[in-house]
């Protein structure tokens, strides 16, 4: 701790007094340069605070640099000694100043005056060009590309000064200045460690950054997982590892544990991991993580943030980046790292769409042959996060335009199913293996429980033949189904749907009545029914169910009544949804309407409208049911008149 303290405070009268040994010379910017300071200054950067981040990755780039040299064996005399590599950053209230100081590379005079007085100009990007050119190593770990991070500085400073001596060539020190104004001083300096040291004398309004509680939260935010320690005042401040970066068989759970506790900043453990990289079609480090716990009220909301962060060669560039998975994905937590990733030069925004849009499909195909795997292997733990997540799932089959991605999801989906007992379920792929032969649709009804799903009207005919029918219980499953409206080119259909669109031969038999009555029925219940209904007929389709009512598109109908329904008077209702009433003409009760009609008119009316709300009511397709109670106490006092 003592030798921290005499650290910080050589460090910080080395601030102040620097060993001037040769004279000051001034220098100008070029005008394009000065114009260029200018902007980067001002409108560059979203964010003040990621001129700390692009001074760090500064210093690493330096340090590696400094490594890179030492293994292409080139030799110059401070390249052969082992050195401790550390940044070190102090912050001091009283002097309002922020210094970050590197053990790397350092820089000779003219490189200062070529990398320092000249923006957009990578020293970087050139060493690195140099290095391949001579074909010894690859540099991968280097981080600067534009040349620009350094001047991100004069946001928030009004002085920087810059002492630099080189480990490649014998050279003394030299201190570079500049107030941003245009113009820049040179220095020669003596007793002066090789490296690089930057001095930030703060803006008054800028004063937050020599804060050492806020320059911390903002090193863990931007640069926890630079190559190099990094010190803040003495305390080292970078404790995690990169770990998407390590070999995924070497990283164990206690690890993954509390990395995904970083990243997500959640408190849970992640239920799911998937680690892994490619380097084609493109170079991806990813670390994915599907939480343990529920998801909460702000998640779901589609107004929720991304969970997953996007990193360049270990630099964080956006903490939740929305364009990497879609938006249904917004529960994945986790670090995407691509050295592929197009950015622009502030390092914020991602640049090439379409380069963007490979990206996103590559993970996102990633992650739904994950979960898909995960189904298979881990059932147990699939289906609890099924039972949590699936909301995600389905919203993805809503919102996505691709035909192939809604299969893919569609496939992580379960139901239960007509043959199987209750509380059981089975995917889509598995319910087209178990098709009859000759079926080409996959049939689902739409049901607030198994009991009503099974004692439905829609479900008889089905039933009789022995087809399977998936149920779905959630008030949102239809439509989903709706819109994935094919799997494996067969047609998702709804059983309400299937039931109007078959064509029919009216069908007499002993327990029916006559095909003349059946016509005078019908005939007499449309005129009575007026407007409501579209059309009206009989079907051999019901059982036990004495009438039914069908829509082109129940999913649709449903939705409409619950979301804007109120909008619209009940005959405009009507005219929207155009119902299709149908009789049963074996049923008792349609049996006894049917003499009823000449009997007792009067009754008969009221029997057919209460039939006809009752249908409606058993469709879904009424939004308050307290509507039916006058015109069902009417019948019954038309009923109850005799007794």
């Amino acid at each position: 701790q003592c030798s921290n303290t005499i650290s910080i405070e050589m460090a910080r009268k080395f601030s102040v007094e620097a060993a001037v040994q040769g004279e000051t010379t001034e220098h100008e910017f070029q005008a394009e340069t000065r114009m260029l300071l200018d902007i980067v200054a001002k409108s560059l950067y979203s964010e003040k605070e990621v001129f700390i981040r692009e001074l760090i990755s500064n210093a690493s780039d330096a340090i590696e640099k400094f490594r890179l040299l030492q293994m292409a064996g080139e030799g110059p005399m401070d390249l052969t000694t082992d050195r401790v590599h550390n940044i070190s950053i102090i912050t001091d209230k009283v002097l309002r100043t922020l210094t970050i100081q590197d053990t790397g590379v350092g820089m000779t005079r003219q490189e200062m005056i070529d990398n320092l007085g000249t923006i957009a100009r990578s020293g970087s990007k050139a060493f690195m060009q140099n290095l391949k050119d001579g074909g010894k190593v690859e540099p991968k770990d280097i981080i600067g590309q534009f040349g620009v991070g350094f001047y991100s500085a004069f946001m928030v400073a009004d002085k920087i000064e810059v002492f630099s001596k080189s480990s490649v060539e014998s050279s003394v020190g030299h201190l570079w200045s500049s107030d941003g104004s245009g113009k820049y001083s040179m220095q020669e300096l003596a007793d002066i460690q090789p490296g690089t040291k930057i001095v930030l004398t703060l803006k008054t309004e800028d004063a937050e950054f020599c804060d050492e509680t806020n320059v911390r939260d903002i090193i863990k935010k931007y640069s926890n997982f630079v190559g190099s320690d990094v010190t803040l005042n003495g305390e080292k401040t970078n404790q995690l590892k990169p770990v998407w970066l390590m070999d995924p068989k070497e990283v164990d759970a206690d690890t993954h544990d509390d990395f995904y506790k970083y990243v997500a900043n959640a408190f849970d453990k992640p239920r799911f991991t998937l680690h892994y990289r490619t380097d084609a079609p493109m170079d991806i480090r990813a670390l994915l993580y599907f939480p343990e716990n529920r998801p909460g009220m702000f998640e779901t909301s589609r107004e929720g943030e991304a969970g997953v962060a996007l990193y360049c060669r270990k630099v964080m560039i956006k903490s939740k980046a929305d364009n990497l998975l879609p938006k249904w994905l917004r529960f994945v937590k986790g670090v995407v790292d691509s050295e592929d990733i197009p950015l622009n030069l502030s390092r914020e925004l991602l640049q090439d769409s379409s380069l963007i849009r490979k990206l996103r499909q590559v993970l996102t195909n990633r992650v739904l042959r994950f979960l898909l795997e995960r189904s298979r292997k881990e059932t147990k733990s699939y289906m609890e996060f099924y039972k949590d997540y699936s909301f995600f799932l389905k919203e993805g089959i809503v919102t996505s335009n691709e035909q192939y991605e809604k299969e893919e999801i569609a496939k992580l989906l379960r139901f239960e199913c007509s043959s199987l007992p209750s509380g059981e379920t089975i995917s889509i792929p598995e319910y087209t293996e178990k098709m009859k032969a000759g079926q080409r649709e996959i049939f689902y009804l739409s049901a607030p429980s198994r009991q009503l799903a099974e004692t439905s009207p829609y479900f008889e005919s089905l039933k009789k033949d022995g087809t399977e029918v998936l149920f779905c219980y959630e008030p949102y499953d239809e439509l989903v189904l709706m819109q994935l409206q094919q799997f494996d080119k067969k047609n998702v259909t709804s059983v309400e749907k299937e039931m109007r669109a078959v064509g029919e031969e009216t069908v007499v038999n002993d327990d029916t009545l006559e095909l003349k009555d059946q016509t005078d029925l019908t005939d007499w219940v449309k005129i009575t029914l007026g407007q409501k209904a579209a059309k009206i007929k009989t079907t051999s389709k019901l059982e036990s169910h004495p009438c039914v009512v069908t829509v082109e598109e129940m999913a649709a109908a449903r939705h409409f009544i619950k979301t804007q329904g109120a909008n619209f008077s009940e005959e405009q209702r009507y005219t929207i949804l155009q119902p299709q009433f149908e009789m049963n003409p074996a049923h008792p009760i349609i049996k006894k309407l049917n003499e009823l009609k000449t009997a007792n008119p009067q009754l008969a009316i009221l029997v057919t409208e209460q039939l006809f709300a009752n249908s409606m009511v058993s469709a879904g397709l009424v939004d308050d049911p307290r509507t039916m109670l006058k015109s069902m106490n009417e019948l019954l006092e038309k009923a109850l008149e005799k007794h």
